[in-house]
C-alpha cells in the first residue's frame, strides 16, 4: 500500500504531541508525522528559534534523508507559516514539493503587517498569559500553575517572535495546491485567508469551520475530513502509478 506522509507543524507554545491523537483517526494510507520543534517535547534541551526561515531550513535538513514522496504539509497558526517555509526549504534542497500544503488558522504571509505587529518585541509573562486567555485555548487552572507556566512561557515568547519578526520575500511561487482552513470566530479575516492563494500557481481552496482560533480541536472530525478528502486524489494517483 502506497502511504502518503503528512508532516504536521504545531502552533505557538505547543509540542508536536498536539497531533498525536490524529494517528488513530486518519486512514492507514496517511502516515502522520508530527514535527517536533527545538526547545519543546523530546527536544526540550535545544535552543529556541526566533527566525522562521532558519528554523524551516534546519527542519528540512533533518527530515530530508528520510522523506519519501508523496508527502503533504499541515500547520496551524504559526505552524502554517512554518509549513509554507518548509515547502520552500525542501525545494531549495532538491526535494520534490509537497502534494499539498494545508495552512490553518492564520493570515497569509503577504498580509501579516498588521496581523503580527504586536509580536515583534518580546512579551512579559503577564502579557503572554493574557494572550493565552484571549485565545480561549488554555484553562484558568493551567494559567495559574506557576511551574507549568515557567516551562511554557519561554517557548511561547520565542514562538511569538518567530511570527512577529517574519517578513515575506519575493521568490518563485509554489506549484502545489494550497488548502486553507479558518475558524468563523477566529481573528484571521476572509481576505487574510484568501491571501494564501498568492503563494502558489496550483489550485486553492478555503474551508471555514465553526469555532475560534482552536477550531482544529473543537471540530477535529471536520478538519480531518477536509485533510483526507483533499489528499485522497493524490493517494489514488500515486497508488495507480505504483501498480502500473
Amino acid at each position: 500500500m502506497t502511504q502518503l506522509t503528512l508532516l504536521c507543524l504545531p502552533y505557538s507554545g505547543a509540542s508536536a504531541m498536539v497531533y498525536s491523537r490524529w494517528r488513530r483517526k486518519l486512514p492507514e494510507w496517511i502516515k502522520l508525522q508530527p514535527v517536533e520543534l527545538p526547545g519543546r517535547g523530546a527536544r526540550y534541551g535545544e535552543p529556541l528559534h526566533t527566525d522562521m526561515r532558519r528554523l524551516a531550513l534546519q527542519l528540512a535538513h533533518e527530515i530530508k534523508a528520510t522523506l519519501k514522496a508523496p508527502y503533504a504539509l499541515f500547520g496551524h497558526s504559526m505552524g502554517a507559516l512554518l509549513a509554507c517555509e518548509m515547502a520552500h526549504a525542501f525545494r531549495s534542497l532538491g526535494c520534490p514539493e509537497p502534494v499539498a500544503l494545508f495552512a490553518s488558522g492564520t493570515a497569509a504571509p503577504s498580509l501579516r503587517a498588521d496581523y503580527d505587529r504586536q509580536y515583534a518585541e518580546p512579551k512579559t509573562d503577564a502579557e503572554l498569559i493574557e494572550q493565552l486567555r484571549t485565545l480561549n485555548g488554555t484553562s484558568e487552572e493551567i494559567l495559574a500553575n506557576e511551574e507549568l507556566m515557567s516551562l511554557t512561557l519561554p517557548v511561547l515568547r520565542a514562538d511569538f517572535l518567530l511570527c512577529g519578526r517574519f517578513e515575506p520575500v519575493q521568490r518563485p511561487l509554489l506549484k502545489c495546491p494550497v488548502h486553507v482552513l479558518g475558524g468563523k470566530n477566529d481573528r484571521a479575516t476572509t481576505e487574510q485567508l484568501i491571501g494564501w492563494s498568492q503563494e502558489t500557481r496550483g489550485s486553492f481552496s478555503v474551508d471555514m469551520l465553526a469555532g475560534g482560533h482552536f477550531f482544529i480541536h473543537e471540530h477535529e472530525a471536520k478538519v480531518l475530513r477536509v485533510i483526507k478528502d483533499q489528499l485522497e486524489v493524490h493517494h489514488r494517483r500515486y497508488s495507480m502509478a505504483a501498480s502500473a
